[in-house]
This record gives C-alpha cells, structure tokens and sequence, in this order.
C-alpha cells in the first residue's frame, strides 16, 4: 500500500495493533519496507494521532523484547527442517 503517508501510517498502526503483527509482518502486508513502517509509525503517526501511536508503540515494544525468542524457534525449527530432509534422503 504505497501513498499517502499519513493515511499508511494510521493503517499501519491500526494493523499492528489488530494483529499484534511485528514491524517485519505489516512491512510485508503494505508490500512496504520495515524502515517505512517504522518511520510512518514513530515520526509521522507520531504528529498525527498520538493516542494510536502510544498503543501501536506499545505493541512494539512488546515485540522488541520477545523477539530472541522468535528468533530462537525459528532457528530450532530450520535445523530440525534440515535434519528431517537429510534422514529422507537417506
């Protein structure tokens, strides 16, 4: 969704609190990249709507401290992926 960034900005921040989505999922729902999604969120969201950006940046920091463990299960799960297809290829 690309255009109007203050329109994108309120979407974006009415998404990630929706979908308790990270900056990476509605970077790729917008079909945007996370450094737009972020700027659109802390800079104009920011000057616009400032009750929605305290939520969404709350969804955020949630997110930031969550994600060594995303990234852990996501690590655990490509090793097994690979093990699994290494024993089928036996």
């Amino acid at each position: 969704m690309k255009g109007m960034p203050e329109e994108r900005a309120i979407n974006l921040a009415r998404y990630m609190i929706e979908n308790k989505a990270t900056v990476r999922q509605a970077a790729i729902k917008f079909g945007i990249s996370k450094s737009t999604v972020h700027k659109d969120i802390t800079t104009n969201l920011c000057q616009l709507n400032k009750t929605l950006y305290l939520q969404v940046r709350e969804i955020m920091e949630i997110n930031k401290k969550e994600r060594h463990i995303r990234g852990g299960k996501a690590t655990k799960e490509k090793y097994l992926r690979q093990k699994e297809t290494a024993y089928h290829n036996i």
